[in-house]
């Protein structure tokens, strides 16, 4: 799919404030969910759109910036015969029985035609009961019936029979190498292809091939998100991470030799991040900029605390002000990995996770204020384990 690179990109490129080229995007593009309404499209049929490559986004933005629309693309959608309806159609999507509805088939033979692979899944969505539900565009079903007619009366062809009866689905492999292709299609950036083709190997065949755990690691920073920024539920991330690795020996094959390939393409562009590098800001960058990470000696957090100096506004998590020195936390003569019981030492140290006074204590004893609401946070942790079924509380899709 050719990207909507717009003049934003090429100063950005070209080394341009990045406060000028803010204002830029913000007067000549608009944001996903505006693009999305005006389109007359929902979120997820948007979110398709930019997949198909029918809706080009802008592309070469920094890091926690979402995908935008350049008005420019807009005035080319809305140009097109048959706007709005055309592109709608051009997302709309089918399950097994609407499907089957649509060709004039039974959704039995609508499931045997898509397992033997005649049509490719979309995507999928889990039931109630969590299992995988795959969907199909409407016009791919639709072109099936008018190339090959023969498969949607009489008897099944003996390679169908023959591929069914050995117990085949190709649905989940269709579906990965669709998935894969159009992700490729939508970036240029060396890093951003390579942990593209990585999740199509599961951990062990991706240690094989990438024996570097930094290169590894800037996979996980560098993959593809989704427009408008939402993750899905946990089932559905489980779901997606059972599906993605290769399963079968010749497309495993195929993966390790496309993530060579690709690998060798980023490391020459540019090496993967390691502690204590610089951010990388050299030109052609697509994806965000690494921030360096600067490792602490374990002899420096172990042990008693002398002082804990404070950075930013001094709570837990909270970021130090920009330009302010960073302050490592220093022990006092004791040698050690540092690990949990370092970390609880410091936590005490600086005052947070205090428990209230039990009975008894002194008079005029104060509780923190955050712990006020015991009540109330033992009612969620209840509610987390038995009240119903908790964020990490996964099954195994179908």
């Amino acid at each position: 799919m050719p990207e909507n690179r717009s003049l934003a990109v090429e100063a950005r490129e070209a080394g341009a404030p990045e406060a000028d080229i803010s204002r830029y995007d913000r007067a000549h593009t608009m944001a996903a969910g505006r693009a999305a309404t005006e389109l007359g499209l929902k979120r997820g049929e948007f979110e398709l759109a930019v997949y198909l490559g029918a809706v080009r986004v802008t592309s070469g933005v920094p890091d926690g910036v979402r995908p935008r629309v350049h008005r420019e693309e807009m005035e080319r959608l809305r140009a097109q015969d048959g706007f709005p309806g055309a592109l709608r159609e051009r997302v709309r999507t089918v399950g097994t029985a609407e499907g089957a509805g649509l060709l004039g088939i039974s959704p039995v033979r609508f499931t045997r035609l898509a397992r033997a692979g005649c049509v490719t899944p979309v995507a999928f969505y889990l039931n109630r009961y969590r299992a995988v539900v795959w969907v199909y565009l409407a016009q791919e079903a639709r072109a099936l019936a008018a190339r090959s007619p023969e498969l949607l009366v009489g008897n099944s062809p003996p390679w169908l029979r023959d591929r069914l009866d050995g117990g085949g689905d190709c649905r989940p492999r269709n579906w990965r190498s669709r998935r894969i292709e159009r992700l490729l299609a939508l970036t240029r950036d060396p890093w951003t292809r390579a942990a593209i083709v990585a999740r199509g190997l599961d951990p062990v065949q991706l240690a094989e091939v990438v024996d570097d755990p930094y290169e590894r690691a800037y996979f996980g920073r560098v993959g593809p998100g989704t427009v408008f920024g939402r993750r899905g539920t946990a089932a559905g991330r489980e779901a997606m991470a059972r599906l993605m690795p290769a399963d079968e020996p010749d497309e495993i094959l195929w993966r390790r030799i496309s993530l060579i390939t690709e690998l060798d393409a980023a490391r020459e562009h540019r090496p993967a991040p390691r502690p204590g590098d610089r951010p990388w800001t050299g030109p052609g960058q697509e994806g965000a900029p690494v921030a360096a990470v600067e490792p602490v000696p374990a002899a420096e957090v172990a042990g008693p605390v002398e002082s804990v100096p404070l950075a930013g506004s001094g709570g837990p998590g909270a970021a130090a002000a920009p330009g302010a020195p960073v302050t490592s936390c220093r022990a006092a003569g004791s040698e050690g990995p540092g690990g949990l019981l370092a970390r609880l030492r410091l936590r005490g140290a600086r005052g947070w996770g205090r428990r209230g006074l039990r009975r008894g204590a002194a008079a005029g004893s104060r509780r923190p204020a955050r712990r006020r609401h015991r009540a109330t946070d033992r009612g969620r942790a209840f509610a987390g384990r038995e009240g119903g079924p908790a964020a990490g509380d996964v099954g195994n899709p179908g």
